[in-house]
Order: C-alpha cells, then structure tokens, then sequence
C-alpha cells in the first residue's frame, strides 16, 4: 500500500491522520487533490479531508474512528468477561474461563498491593482500565494497511485504528481517574481537610499561596502524566511499524528485512502494549490509595 502515495512522507502522514467529523465555516474553501476549489455554501457536517480540515473544525470535531474502535474494544471486553461468567462451573473449566480468572487474580492482587483502603469500586474500575487500555494497545499489532485499506474500499479518507495513540482517548481515561481522585479527596477529607492538604505542606501554614502553588501544580500533574505516558509510547510504536511497512515498498531485499523487523518488533511490541496497560492500572489505584489517605 505504501506504493500508491508520492512519497513515503505521504503515507506516514495519511496513516497518522484520524478520521475526523465535524463543520467547516460557511465560505470554507476546501481543495481537492487535483487543485480544484469547491467553496461551501453553509456550515454542514462532514469528514475532514486534510490535517488542516480537520483543525480549522475546531474544538467540536470528533475523531469517530478512535471514538468507534475505543467503544467497540470496550462492548468486547464486557462481551467476553460476562461470556465466561455465564459459562462458568466448577468442574474443568474452559480456555476462556482460565484466562478470566487468571485475570482476576492478577487485578485482584493488585489491588491489594496497592491499595490499603476499603472501596468496592476501585477493584472493578481497576479490571476496566486494564482490560480497555490493553485491548486498544493491542490494535497496533493489526499490520498497518489493512484496516485503512478496507476503510477506503467503502470511500473512508482515513482510519487510524489504535485508540490509545489519540490524545483525546488518552487524556479521557486520565481526566476520568483525575474526577474520581477529586471526588474521593473531597468525600473522605471533606472541603476543608482537602484545601488544608494542597495549602499546608509541605511548608509552614503561613507559606499557603507556595503551597497550594506546588501541590496543584502535583495535583494536576497526574492525570497529564497518565494519558501523555501511554500516548506518547504507543504512537511511536505505531510509527516505527509504520517505517517498517514503508520497507515492502522497496526492493524484495528490503522487504524480506521488514518482515523480519516486523515480527521482532510485535514480538516485543507486546510487552509495551501489556507494561502501559499495567502501569495505567498502577496509577489509577495508587492514586486513588492516595485520595483515601490523610496525607500525600
């Protein structure tokens, strides 16, 4: 597929372009490939064309292939967790009610490794993340044209298929955890014991505007480092598999070494996709433990 762009910044750009649905302004110029200008006689909703487009859409755009894949990857994580609870027995229990159980033991351990409070949600919400964060990481094993080429088969201008290397996904799943560390900050400290924790410490009392100053910024850092770790890790494993996909395209020398890159790079490819969706998951817990705890 890699052939069929002019060039191979084409191709990296077309497949790191989302599929994004939102309105131009009315009188919005739009070129096509053959330097054709069509002008728009009023503000509808279409897919953007371009990266451009796709920016001069603004803040109300939606990327619907990340939205599509992310809630998809989600109804199959509950499809099969609710699967094997169904068939579930006690006697020789079946390949998928091991690996759910397996699963479960793992979360389970790690909660109570991590967490020293008493919170029925945290175990469930800690099941979510992983499982989602992991099943979108795991999209990126998906060779790099196929999923794009069925999408332009049925007239899609792209498809990015790996939720997790949009910071829009990303910075939701954190910006949701963040709310739920606010709000158990706030249930299990009450207004004044949480604006006494971010005003004094860590220096005296009459330091406050310093403290609420470092504690805040502390505070907001959180859910920052949560979705631009995972973002930032699985966008350049994409780009990398992208590069290797750009080598079919030269001689049989080159592809015959892409091929070979190809499957050592998805073979340790998988440890990542596993590590960020565990380390998602340790954060989402160590900071709630935090939220439920006196102090920081």
């Amino acid at each position: 597929m890699a052939t069929e762009y002019a060039s191979s910044g084409e191709y990296i750009k077309h497949h790191l372009q989302n599929l994004t649905l939102g309105k131009l302004p009315e009188g919005y110029e739009r070129h096509d490939h053959h330097g054709n200008v069509e002008v728009l006689s009023e503000s509808t909703l279409t897919f953007a064309h371009n990266a451009q487009e796709a920016k001069d859409m603004g803040f109300w755009a939606v990327n619907v292939d990340s939205m599509a894949f992310s809630v998809g990857l989600g109804l199959l994580f509950l499809f099969l967790f609710r699967a094997a609870a169904k068939k579930a027995s006690t006697g020789v229990p079946t390949g998928l009610q091991n690996f759910v159980e397996w699963i479960l033991e793992f979360i389970d351990t790690s909660v109570r490794g991590s967490f020293s409070h008493k919170n029925p949600l945290v175990a469930p919400l800690a099941l979510t993340v992983f499982m989602w964060v992991f099943l979108m990481n795991a999209m990126d094993l998906l060779p790099v044209d196929w999923l794009p080429l069925a999408g332009s088969m049925v007239g899609l201008p792209y498809l990015k298929v790996v939720p997790s290397t949009d910071p829009n996904i990303t910075f939701g799943l954190s910006l949701s955890i963040f709310v739920l560390v606010l709000f158990y900050s706030i249930k299990m400290k009450g207004p004044g014991g949480f604006f006494a924790e971010l005003a004094f410490q860590p220096f005296p009392k009459f330091m406050f505007p310093i403290n609420l100053l470092l504690e805040g910024v502390g505070l907001v850092a959180k859910p920052l480092s949560l979705s631009l770790r995972l973002f930032g890790n699985m966008y350049a494993g994409e780009m990398i598999f992208i590069l290797i996909a750009l080598m079919f395209g030269g001689s049989w020398i080159l592809g015959l070494f892409g091929g070979v890159l190809q499957w050592a790079w998805a073979v340790f490819h998988i440890l990542i996709i596993t590590l960020q969706a565990f380390i998602f998951m340790t954060l989402t817990i160590v900071y709630l433990d935090m939220a439920h705890s006196e102090h920081h």
